[in-house]
């Protein structure tokens, strides 16, 4: 079992500059002999000046690239699902499923701190069922953030067919779009690549408050007829049938459910007990503004609002509104292509002394990761080519389990004894056993709600074929 390892004692200040650590605080396995500190002696990375060093990140820019994992495509999405929830049902689940992603990030930083040997949620998983958990994880792993990056790839898509108004085939842009995605994606160290995501959350914030003021100012929605009588389609309290309302609760759920990919971050942080600060900056900063914008668009455009939201205001700050966020897409994608490709990149070198060096087995198994996992996120693009459809799908089949199902099990297994405790933590013991059943019945349900929504669109030709050219942006 792990040992549980307190933090080292960092006296630089989290300006981040990429300071090459003291021999005496650094760790090293036995292939960097050069620095030794036995209180990190389980951590993945190990604190070194004669390889990679992958230890940088402090706590801000953490929270950061936490910001950027999670906005974007949730704050694209929301708004559509709230039509079918309305507005009162669609904000008690913004707030609600904001907040049991918050606690359950939370057990997930903790536990991965009380056993530093784990550097994803597949090696927490490893410790409670064994290697076939592990794997079982793991690839569900790979899949949520492969289903993720394949969103971003068509957002992306989505927005160069706005900007220049369908002047090619979709399929081109989505192509295009996956190129620059896979080049930003294999820059190696979370570090590097922070400025991107400081450069892409500005972005997309920017992109959705343009669109949030824009549809303020239209006498209806530019999606609506533009004479006549016409029917809004906002409503406080809504009566969704049981396919659209688990559809729209996944929607919602996944747009913060992210928290797994916070994971691979930790083991890059320069003291990863800061986990926490970073964990709360980025989940109030996200949820104040998931509520705000989502709302403020649902009253405005009512059932009009379109899918991703930057779309709602009409031809022309369509066009802005992707110019100025279009960066963010591209950053989100990338982010999520990242965090799957470390996480199979760390379990293919780890214990290797290619892990921290720069050697040609590092480099080739670095660029086959990302390559190999952008070709399978641009593919699955193509093949479910509505946005809203796609996230719902991923909450559903993977982060229902990862970010539900599975903290409720590591939270029992480092508090078993409290199930014979006082009657306080018997009962915080039996509550978390709620977990693992509510990620179950969003799995299950979630998954049919949205398959059979994806059935019924192929059949209404609400969608066209697979890798079709046709523009999914509406701008023709």
């Amino acid at each position: 079992m792990s040992l549980r390892t307190s933090s080292i004692k960092n006296g630089s200040s989290d300006d981040e500059k990429g300071q090459q650590p003291a021999v005496g605080r650094g760790v090293v396995e036995p292939y960097y002999p050069d620095a030794q500190d036995p209180l990190e002696e389980n951590e993945v990375f190990k604190k070194t000046h004669g390889g990679v060093d992958f230890r940088t990140v402090g706590w801000p820019r953490a929270s950061v690239i936490f910001l950027k994992v999670i906005f974007a495509t949730g704050v694209l999405s929301i708004p559509t699902a709230m039509y079918s929830l309305g507005a009162l049902g669609g904000a008690l689940s913004v707030i609600g499923w904001g907040a049991l992603n918050t606690y359950t990030g939370l057990v997930q930083g903790n536990f991965r701190n009380s056993h530093p040997g784990c550097h994803s949620i597949a090696d927490m998983a490893e410790l409670l069922g064994g290697t076939i958990l592990k794997e079982l994880v793991g690839a569900l792993f790979l899949v949520a953030y492969v289903l993720c990056a394949g969103s971003g790839i068509l957002g992306v898509s989505v927005g160069l067919n706005a900007l220049s108004t369908h002047a090619a085939c979709t399929v081109w842009w989505s192509f295009i779009g996956t190129i620059v995605i896979t080049a930003t994606a294999s820059v190696r160290k979370f570090h590097q690549i922070g400025w991107l995501t400081w450069a892409g959350f500005t972005s997309i914030f920017v992109a959705v408050f343009i669109i949030v003021v824009a549809v303020t100012t239209l006498d209806r929605p530019a999606a609506a007829p533009q004479t006549g009588d016409y029917e809004l389609g906002y409503f406080i309290i809504a009566h969704p049938t049981f396919i659209a309302g688990i559809t729209a609760s996944a929607t919602i759920f996944v747009s913060s459910a992210g928290t797994s990919a916070f994971l691979p971050v930790i083991s890059e942080m320069r003291n990863p007990k800061d986990y926490n600060k970073a964990l709360y900056t980025c989940m109030a900063i996200v949820q104040a503004a998931y509520l705000s914008f989502s709302l403020v668009v649902y009253r405005w455009c009512g059932q009009w609002v379109a899918s991703p939201s930057l779309g709602s205001a009409g031809p022309v700050v369509k066009k802005v509104a992707y110019g100025v966020g279009l960066i963010g897409l591209i950053v989100s994608a990338c982010l999520y292509l990242h965090v799957a490709a470390k996480y199979l990149f760390v379990r293919i070198l780890r214990n290797s002394p290619h892990l921290q060096q720069n050697t040609w087995v590092h480099w080739t198994t670095w660029l086959s990761c990302t390559c190999g996992l952008a070709s399978l996120s641009f593919i699955l693009a193509e093949a479910i080519p509505i946005f809203n459809y796609l996230l719902a799908l991923t909450g559903s089949v993977c982060f229902a389990p990862l970010a539900i199902m599975l903290p409720g099990f590591l939270w029992l297994y480092d508090h078993a004894a409290y199930r014979k405790g006082t009657l306080t933590q018997k009962a915080l013991y039996y509550a978390h056993c709620f977990l693992p059943l509510l990620g179950a019945f969003l799995c299950v349900g979630g998954t049919y709600g949205v398959v059979q929504l994806i059935i019924n669109a192929y059949a209404d030709h609400s969608i066209g074929s697979a890798f079709s050219c046709a523009d999914n942006s509406n701008s023709t």
